[in-house]
């Protein structure tokens, strides 16, 4: 399972799937879950995304009691 891996190899899980969002409120970490509420975008538009919140991920992972962090982009 995906969860399971990402917990035993330090990963942080980043999906546009809100099941992995759910699922740290009950497992809490690891891993760390990043939500990406983007709607259909472009690779380049979600890489850009992550690459602008660079902080703001390195702030999750280096925070153990941090379990999320949702990034969105606005709807088009």
């Amino acid at each position: 399972m995906v969860w399971e891996y990402a917990r035993e190899h330090g990963l942080v899980l980043v999906s546009k799937d809100s099941d992995f969002s759910q699922r740290s409120f009950v497992h809490g970490v690891p891993p760390h879950v990043v939500w990406l509420r983007v709607g259909n975008r472009s690779t380049n538009e979600i890489a850009d995304l992550l690459s602008t919140n660079a902080r703001s991920l390195e702030a999750l992972v280096d925070d153990p009691g941090a379990s999320l962090l949702i990034l969105s982009l606005p709807l088009v």
